[in-house]
């Protein structure tokens, strides 16, 4: 997989804007985008990763896997959930491949008829 920054750089560029058109729509500075990109500093908060991905009109399921981050919201919904502490803890010991987390998340969406 490649890392949070060559991914951003990767996205950024697919959506023809520069650093600095991004650091400047995001409220960041222009160095912090270059830092990401080039690995320097470690990925923002979730929070920023996805503020970023609005901007570059993508889905920051990508972008959050590789920075290791959960948004604030799910990560508080499933920290006070037993069942979802539960349900991960099992489907991390199964090592599920993309493909089967991908299956598993059609599977939820079927189960509430989304």
């Amino acid at each position: 997989m490649a890392s949070f920054g060559d991914l951003l750089r990767e996205e950024r560029r697919k959506a023809g804007i520069t650093q600095r058109e991004l650091a400047a729509k995001a409220g960041l500075d222009f160095s912090y985008i270059s830092k990401l990109e080039n690995g320097r500093i470690p990925p923002p908060a979730a929070d920023t990763v996805i503020a970023i991905c609005e901007i570059l009109k993508i889905q920051a399921e990508k972008l959050l896997a590789a920075s290791g981050k959960l948004p604030a919201g799910v990560q508080s919904g499933l920290g006070t959930s037993p069942g979802a502490q539960s349900f991960l803890q099992n489907a991390n010991k199964m090592n599920l491949t993309e493909a089967e987390w991908k299956e598993l998340n059609s599977s939820l969406r079927r189960l509430r008829n989304d």
